[in-house]
């Protein structure tokens, strides 16, 4: 708590970005609907998702995508680029959970700055607010989403440990995660066997799950399906981080410092 109380308060320091990000998130509200608009206007529109819908998953994602976009384990390479990941491991806290914990800091700060946003949107592009039922699956898929995303980037940022850099890594991972997860196109978009492929992918417990759940274009019967393959990842991508932190932790190769 303590960690993500001064992570918190480290991201409020810069008020005028808080602003800037703010405004700049309402004029890319105001593009995605005029591209959607558009496309819809010559027939390029997924089965079975009305434009008024689209507008709606596309506005959510990017509100999401402010949140889900926060890499607290990003520190973990600077810290091994700077050489202090090894006074780090001496010190009596786990350092995972303080990664996380940092991250859950900066994601609170972020989730409170997306509020404003979220009611201008609102009254910019009318989004829809979904029901209780689906309101509350849809707070659940997007917190099993956030740990998927945030083991996802432990991984990935761990490997630094071998390689002292990531930046190529991430990159082929972010942009494979921003197509196949649903953040930019629905999965729908996906033809015949490539569809059932990609929402099989761990990108799609991200962001095409809640999403799908917002807008009713996952009906509550396959809730439960849809929740049970977002824990399976969890438990993969979890027990994947155990083992490759355990294994790092022997291994401190630092670059500088």
């Amino acid at each position: 708590m303590e960690f993500a109380r001064k992570a918190f308060a480290r991201e409020a320091t810069y008020r005028v970005e808080v602003f800037t990000e703010i405004g700049s998130l309402l004029f890319r509200v105001y593009l995605l609907r005029s591209l959607w608009t558009a496309l819809y206007g010559q027939n390029l529109a997924p089965a079975g998702i009305p434009l008024h819908a689209m507008i709606t998953y596309a506005t959510v994602a990017l509100l999401m995508s402010l949140v889900l976009e926060v890499d607290g384990t990003r520190a973990i390479r600077e810290k091994i680029r700077e050489g202090s990941i090894a006074t780090d491991l001496m010190k009596p806290i786990s350092l995972p959970l303080y990664f996380f914990s940092d991250g859950i800091g900066q994601t609170i700060f972020h989730a409170l700055a997306i509020v404003p946003s979220l009611l201008l949107a609102l009254l910019l592009v009318h989004v829809d607010v979904p029901a209780w039922p689906a309101a509350g699956a849809f707070v659940l898929a997007f917190v099993l989403g956030y740990i998927v995303n945030f083991l996802l980037n432990f991984l990935m940022n761990t490997i630094a440990f071998w390689t002292l850099e990531t930046f190529a890594i991430q990159l082929m991972v972010r942009w494979a995660s921003d197509l196949l997860s649903g953040q930019i196109l629905p999965l729908a978009f996906f033809p015949g066997i490539l569809g059932r492929i990609v929402m099989d992918l761990p990108f799609a417990a991200i962001y095409s799950t809640p999403l799908r759940i917002y807008i009713g274009d996952l009906p509550p019967s396959e809730w439960g399906s849809a929740f049970a393959a977002q824990v399976l990842w969890i438990a993969v991508f979890g027990s994947l981080s155990f083992v490759v932190w355990r294994a790092a932790a022997r291994r401190v190769v630092v670059q500088g410092g």
